[in-house]
């Protein structure tokens, strides 16, 4: 089978891999949506590879994407039929742990107290090839109302925005600032407004505060042309702040602003990976009570109740996608994702 590749310093190869044959508990998937995460950006533009960042690679190169959805196609020894079967319908939670540890015992495969084995897409072959192979813990069904697509943006982007939601607390009384309108803000803000929050949006890109628009954002806020990004929150709010706020650029200065925009008792929630943040520790924080979150990704059991919301309340997941890509087009398709202007994508291996 054909394979996408990122080899670092914004390239990409497509190579061949054997067909996967599925080990003891394992299963194998055709892949029928792999979602285009911003996370994926940080492997495609590596300077001196991948490998570079820290992460310990497999022996050869990795097949990308960590947003897998397709059909399971092979069953492997041991595999009990409630875990899963052959046309099962699928997402898969794109991380490997022991399994048997209290985090993974909870589905939280990410924060094994053994250490992550692998990340699917990163370290472990993932779902930018026709096949996946991955142990049937990890997978979470898909709902058959929703599409394959749908499917791939909860198994990350989507599902990371729902997590952060859940853990802010938030309700339909509340005004939310959302930092960030890539695929995983876009996401926080559908779903924020389907809840029945009150959404402020902010991005530097015009062309996504558009798109924000149109996924229920009530008010946009463009940082690059507002002088005072924490006053106008405020004025927006009459005066008091916003009653929870969600960062997904990374940006320091976003992070501020996150923090400082909420109302005494707000909570800030910081989804986007990697850089720094710097803060008036007392003003910003002790003498307002303020309550700082961070929110990695989720768990198989808040994959499955996101689908499931999303399927029950009929949310336009699919609304986020911009481009579908062919496999043989990956190259195409990364260099458009990497200009952080346009919305999402997703590769249709099959």
């Amino acid at each position: 089978m054909k394979g996408v590749v990122f080899p670092g310093e914004r390239q990409v190869q497509i190579l061949d891999f054997p067909d996967p044959t599925p080990g003891p508990g394992e299963v194998v998937l055709e892949i029928k949506a792999s979602g285009m995460c911003g996370s994926d950006l940080k492997f495609y533009r590596a300077k001196g590879g991948p490998a570079a960042l820290g992460f310990k690679m497999a022996g050869g190169p990795v097949v990308a994407g960590h947003e897998p959805c397709g059909v399971v196609v092979a069953v492997g020894p041991g595999v009990s039929e409630k875990q899963a079967w052959v046309g099962m319908r699928a997402m898969q939670h794109h991380y490997r742990g022991c399994g048997v540890c209290p985090h993974c015992s909870t589905g939280w495969m990410q924060l094994c107290v053994e250490g992550v084995a692998e990340v699917y897409g990163i370290t472990g072959n993932g779902g930018h090839a026709k096949y996946m192979k991955a142990p049937a813990r990890t997978l979470v069904e898909l709902p058959e109302e929703l599409s394959f697509e749908t499917g791939a943006a909860i198994a990350c982007g989507t599902g990371t925005a729902w997590g952060a939601l859940q853990r802010l607390g938030l309700q339909g009384d509340h005004t939310i600032a959302i930092f960030g309108q890539g695929p995983v803000g876009l996401s926080a803000t559908q779903l924020a407004s389907h809840m029945g929050a009150r959404v402020i949006a902010l991005d530097t890109s015009d062309e996504r505060l558009a798109r924000a628009k149109g996924m229920g954002a009530d008010l946009l806020i463009n940082p690059a042309q507002t002088e005072n990004v924490v006053q106008a929150i405020r004025d927006a709010t009459h005066g008091l702040g916003a009653h929870a706020s969600l960062d997904a650029s990374s940006s320091p200065q976003a992070r501020a602003q996150a923090v400082r925009c909420v109302r005494t008792w707000g909570k800030a929630c910081f989804v986007g990976e990697g850089d720094t943040v710097t803060l008036d520790v007392s003003n910003d924080m002790l003498r307002r009570q303020v309550t700082l979150i961070g929110s990695w990704t989720f768990s198989t059991v808040g994959q499955a109740e996101c689908a499931r919301y999303i399927a029950d309340r009929g949310v336009k997941v699919d609304d986020l996608f911009t481009h579908r890509w062919r496999l043989d087009q990956a190259e195409e398709a990364y260099r458009l994702f990497d200009t952080q202007t346009s919305g999402k994508g997703v590769i249709l291996p099959n």
